[in-house]
């Protein structure tokens, strides 16, 4: 049966008129990320009642789907027994992104209610360095003794199967928790039940370690098509997994971080609409500020040549269009390289080949915007010949220029450790302005003698 998409304005109404029975049988139909993003949008001194007209069953997994801030409103109206009942029925990765993003009186809370055991597991995970694979995992995970029959793992899947995260790759470990093979069920359930696991198990791991980047892992788990990675200490036990879902999230997170940073903008890991007016504002400003500072350059080279502009008033006409379409050229280059950095598909040994196709690409086009340019001025602008010469000239060199620096500065930057992500849009707009500019004031002093 398809689950029911629900409406707010519907759930709202049954809610003011008390049909609460044809209300909790409207919630056990939905969706249950349907149902986290429906409490995020009803008033908040309804949260809790509708939170509590959810099935029991399915009451954990709507609370890990939703936003913090409706997480954190139900944390501090839950009574002792709800708090204990939704951290036990989480699982550990979804705890601790719970933890990480709480205040620390709401943490305190948590933590108090929560059993020993997880308490422990909660602690072990937070230690791991942000954006490490070890932050990311889940401790529960299916394991497997090499010595059992697949009837014996089907049984132990059988009964520890509802406290895993997955089940569908089960991974073999000794009896210190090193890692020696994986099998899935798909394979077991395809050959005798009196088979060993060990003559069974797919010894050639792909694995990661705890203290690898997260989105190493991610690009890892894409590119070898996993649903699952195992996660191994230094000595190569198995300490957690990483599963699809949060693979998903940390491709997600660096995608925007990396879209914001392209666009001047500190990231932050709030939603747009949850982050304060602000707190925007604190993330824009000082990157407006250092491009303003920056563009100065161009207002000094502006300025410099002053007298030759004041001679020949018809060339600050196409100042802004020599800026606009040196910025643009060296945007598509900068943003082709970083998305090719970002797949793994660009390495620094590259950059020699990559500048000269570069260069290729920019004389074309920059050729072909000069011709076109050329007529338009003269046909429509009617200037000089010498003057489209020099605009044309300019609007050619600036876009070899753009390219060729859009396409470097980016491999550059992560050579040296940086983002490549910084060396975007804004950065290469500001410094491909200040070289247009000296590229077409030295060419407009030389031709027209200034």
């Amino acid at each position: 049966m398809d689950e029911k998409i629900i409406d707010v304005e519907e759930v709202m109404a049954l809610l003011e008129e008390r049909k609460f029975a044809e209300l909790r049988d409207l919630l056990k139909e939905a969706n249950p990320i349907d149902v986290a993003q429906l409490l995020g949008e009803v008033p908040e001194e309804k949260l809790l009642l509708l939170y509590r007209m959810l099935p029991k069953e399915d009451a954990a997994d709507i609370f890990a789907e939703m936003e913090h801030e409706e997480q954190e409103t139900l944390i501090r109206a839950f009574n002792d027994r709800e708090i204990q009942e939704v951290i036990a029925e989480m699982y550990i990765d979804d705890a601790v992104d719970l933890v990480e993003e709480m205040p620390a009186i709401v943490v305190n809370k948590i933590l108090r209610h929560a059993d020993p055991e997880t308490r422990k597991e909660i602690n072990e995970l937070l230690k791991y360095p942000e954006d490490s694979a070890g932050s990311v995992m889940t401790t529960e995970y299916m394991s497997l003794k090499s010595d059992m029959t697949v009837a014996d793992a089907f049984e132990r899947i059988r009964r520890t199967a509802d406290e895993k995260e997955d089940i569908y790759t089960c991974y073999v470990i000794d009896p210190f928790r090193k890692l020696q093979g994986t099998v899935s069920l798909k394979e077991m359930f395809l050959v005798p039940k009196d088979t060993l696991i060990e003559d069974l198990m797919e010894t050639n791991i792909i694995s990661a370690n705890t203290l690898d980047d997260q989105e190493q892992v991610a690009k890892d788990m894409a590119k070898y098509n996993l649903t699952t990675i195992p996660i191994v200490d230094q000595e190569n036990r198995l300490v957690g997994i990483v599963t699809v879902d949060d693979a998903i999230d940390v491709i997600q997170e660096e995608n925007t971080e990396d879209i914001e940073m392209m666009a001047a903008i500190t990231p932050t890991d709030k939603p747009y609409i949850s982050t304060g007016f602000f707190e925007t504002y604190k993330k824009r400003i000082p990157w407006l500020l250092l491009l303003m500072i920056s563009a100065t350059f161009t207002g000094a080279i502006i300025t410099r040549y002053e007298s030759a502009l004041g001679r020949y008033v018809i060339l600050t006409a196409y100042i802004p269009m020599l800026m606009d379409t040196g910025g643009n050229a060296g945007s598509q280059a900068s943003v082709s390289i970083i998305r090719g950095l970002s797949l793994d598909e660009i390495e620094f040994k590259d950059i020699f080949r990559i500048q000269g196709k570069e260069i290729l690409v920019a004389l074309l086009c920059g050729a072909t915007l000069a011709l076109a340019n050329f007529t338009k001025l003269l046909i429509f602008d009617k200037v000089s010949v010498v003057i489209a010469a020099v605009v044309c000239s300019t609007l050619l060199l600036t876009v070899v220029v753009a390219k060729f620096v859009g396409c470097s500065l980016p491999i550059l930057a992560k050579r040296v450790g940086f983002d490549p992500a910084v060396m975007a849009s804004p950065f290469i707009t500001t410094i491909v302005d200040a070289i247009s500019l000296i590229i077409y004031f030295q060419l407009a002093s030389h031709i027209l003698s200034i």
